[in-house]
């Protein structure tokens, strides 16, 4: 396969909210030169230090993924780096004044209008795409979740989502470059279950969380006592239940929760250091399963 590597044309500025410090951060992603890759700045602390947006920099993966490197970390850094995935972004330095990504509204749809309007620059420089020896596999006994990377001519990703729910069901999602990233996965949220609410909480986790940003999914019956009792962890005047589903949500595809899990695969799977040419499947997916397939292929390569 033969193409060009490619940077934004402009800086774009964001700014808003943690999904788990609740911390409030401003971030800049900026054009960089060819073979320079993604990159996070922390401009918020001495010497403004940066991580590489490599496998062997996660340091955590509850609830999402996070890169440090001594002091730096970036968290929450999926969504952005699927954005930069999908739309064929090779080369962008991202700085950000605080540890956690904002959140926005839970998908990567932002990051993909502002990206999309300005346009991308051809570097003139060709993409060294990620060839693999023979296929890998991770599997997770205690889960049940598994990814397999296997050699092919271009890359594709199929994810299937089954958290045993009677709301979700079981949702499968594929991408490959024939896909309009943009429409069909980039601009679908995060989510949750409604029992989780408040576990998640208490491991100091989902601060900055809210029915803005993230869809919220009602699995068992619940009393008014407990949607008033989450309404004031969240912020909010009232919260009702419709369809399955935390106040009044619509959908933007029916496996919007299973394309999401696509999405953050996507992201994650940056973190080889490039594009693969590759065919990804992987059953009930998640942060640390996704990261660590990537550290593994990264080890493979070398």
């Amino acid at each position: 396969m033969s193409r060009n590597q490619h940077t934004l044309r402009t800086c774009h500025s964001f700014e808003g909210k943690g999904l788990h410090t609740g911390t409030y951060a401003h971030m800049k992603v900026m054009p960089a030169p060819a073979g320079h890759g993604i990159r996070f700045c922390r401009t918020d602390l001495p010497g403004s230090p940066v991580v590489d947006a490599l496998a062997e920099n996660v340091s955590n993966t509850a609830r999402s993924t996070t890169i440090s490197c001594g002091k730096a970390k970036a968290v929450t850094i999926e969504h952005i780096m699927s954005a930069l995935t999908g739309l064929g972004v090779d080369n962008a330095l991202i700085e950000l004044d605080n540890q956690e990504v904002p959140i926005l509204d839970g998908s990567a749809k932002p990051y993909v209008d502002a990206f999309l309007k300005e346009g991308l620059v051809d570097q003139d420089v060709p993409r060294e795409y990620i060839d693999l020896p023979y296929a890998l596999e991770i599997r997770d006994g205690k889960s049940g979740s598994w990814v397999r990377i296997e050699p092919a001519d271009a890359p594709s990703a199929q994810v299937t989502a089954d958290f045993n729910s009677r709301v979700l069901g079981v949702q499968t999602a594929r991408w490959d470059e024939t896909v309009d990233y943009a429409r069909e996965i980039g601009v679908c949220r995060t989510f949750c279950f409604f029992h989780e609410i408040e576990p998640l909480f208490r491991n100091n986790l989902i601060k900055g969380g809210d029915v803005d940003n993230a869809i919220v999914v009602v699995e068992r019956p619940v009393g008014q006592e407990q949607l008033d009792y989450v309404a004031q962890l969240l912020g909010q005047p009232e919260l009702h239940v419709e369809n399955g589903y935390l106040s009044n949500l619509r959908l933007h595809f029916p496996d919007e929760c299973g394309r999401h899990k696509l999405l953050d695969l996507l992201g994650d799977f940056r973190l080889a250091g490039g594009f693969l040419n590759a065919r990804i499947t992987a059953f009930k997916p998640g942060h640390t399963i996704n990261t660590k397939a990537a550290k593994a292929l990264r080890a493979l390569l070398k």
